[in-house]
């Protein structure tokens, strides 16, 4: 039988990040996608311009329509909008056992905020217990955290592990904020591993986050060891990203190629 995934989103009507990216990645890595929709942004390349949330009611009607009826082996969590809506969805799931990968979306490639401070703490409290991943950015991290952004290996490492004691099973932390040749991202837990690739100089990186988190998670659904499902993931979007500008899409950060062991 097929792998399949479910995805707790917000959709991008740009196609680069989101919804849209989570089931072009589940179905380039050949899981089947179902989608669950918490918000729908007026959004391209450049800004996002306006953001209308799905009612609560209706994200948790989303959810137990596809867990009442598909078998779902992983989900992944990306935009939530407001504390309300984490507790819906940490509530909805309550009863799910297979992997969960939480990617705390809390600001847009273009800088638009898209989780409000007030947010934090229901995350912290409602969501990190349920992620058996939490995949937070530089920026995320420290504002979860609430403390500067790690400035070197050292700092990723220790911020990760105090992640991991708030309640996430385990944490990947993301270098690609940056400035060293070497993007360097760091997994914590039960075994510390480090995963690096050569910073790639494109600005078409838009979707990055929501894409290599819905990656590990089609991994997971396939049965993949959580080091495995990283470590893949993680080769796969640099791969992704190095076919970018092969799109050209849009005036600003474009997305990156989903498809690119595909087409063209």
């Amino acid at each position: 039988m097929v792998a399949t995934a479910l995805t707790i989103a917000g959709s991008d009507s740009g196609g680069g990040a989101g919804i849209q990216a989570d089931l072009k990645t589940f179905s380039a890595l050949g899981v089947y996608g179902a989608s669950v929709l918490t918000a729908v942004t007026a959004q391209n390349t450049v800004a996002v311009s306006d953001v209308h949330p799905i009612p609560d009611a209706m994200v948790a009607a989303q959810i137990a329509a596809v867990l009442g009826d598909i078998r779902v082996d992983a989900i992944k969590i990306g935009m939530l909008g407001d504390a309300s809506l984490i507790e819906t969805v940490a509530g909805a799931l309550a009863d799910f056992r297979g992997p969960v990968v939480l990617d705390p979306v809390m600001v847009a490639k273009s800088g638009a905020r898209l989780l409000p401070d007030a947010a934090r703490a229901a995350l912290i409290a409602h969501l990190l217990p349920c992620a058996d991943l939490l995949t937070p950015n530089l920026p995320e991290a420290a504002a979860l955290l609430g403390c500067a952004e790690a400035m070197d290996d050292r700092e990723m490492q220790h911020q990760g592990a105090r992640l991991r004691e708030m309640g996430a099973g385990a944490v990947l932390m993301k270098g690609g904020h940056g400035r060293c040749e070497t993007c360097t991202d760091w997994l914590i837990g039960d075994e510390v591993i480090r995963l690096d690739a050569p910073r790639i100089a494109t600005r078409n990186t838009h979707g990055t986050g929501c894409t290599l988190s819905s990656a590990i998670a089609a991994g997971l659904a396939q049965g993949q060891t959580l080091p495995k499902a990283v470590e893949a993931a993680h080769g796969w979007l640099h791969r992704a990203i190095l076919s970018a500008d092969r799109l050209d899409i849009g005036h600003g950060h474009g997305p990156v190629h989903h498809f690119h062991e595909v087409w063209p």
